[in-house]
């Protein structure tokens, strides 16, 4: 047997190379008992950054027209990210959604109570504005800061 097929290649990886060898990881969002497809089922990756490029350009545009009046290297972007955090605890821990997210069909929901409450939703944002945590994800799909929230972004 050739080394090459045990551990993947650089382009397929080692999750290839694992289901020909036989191992079945399922579906994302299988684990957490969301359905595979529709309504309910794990967001992915594109309407996630689609959403998060949406509220990153009102928050700017706020921060731009508002705050800063204007233009200013690092205040806009400063007063933007602050914007940013406000406007996704107080949307996401009222509504589940963010104007971005509402656009793009996705809502977060809390896994054991289905809605996420105050501190779930600071705890989310705060880590979402880090955004290392948000890059590292699981296998279902979900970033470190939903996972330390308890917390799942869906398709509406």
């Amino acid at each position: 047997m050739d080394n090459r097929d045990a551990i993947g290649s650089w382009l397929s990886g080692p999750r290839e190379a694992a289901e020909r060898a036989g191992v079945d990881f399922g579906y994302r969002g299988e684990q957490l008992g969301l359905p595979e497809q529709g309504p309910g089922s794990i967001a992915r990756p594109g309407r996630r950054l689609g959403a998060l490029v949406v509220d990153w350009g009102l928050c700017l545009l706020i921060a731009y027209g508002l705050l800063t009046h204007g233009y200013k290297p690092g205040a806009t972007g400063n007063w933007a990210l602050l914007v940013f955090f406000v406007l996704s605890v107080l949307t996401v821990g009222t509504i589940g959604f963010t104007p971005g997210k509402r656009l793009f069909g996705l809502r977060v929901l809390a896994l054991d109570t289905g809605r996420p409450h105050f501190l779930r939703t600071l705890l989310r944002t705060a880590l979402l504005c880090v955004v290392i945590p948000a890059l590292i994800w699981d296998r279902d799909g979900r970033g470190l800061h939903d996972r330390l929230a308890r917390t799942v972004e869906v398709r509406i």
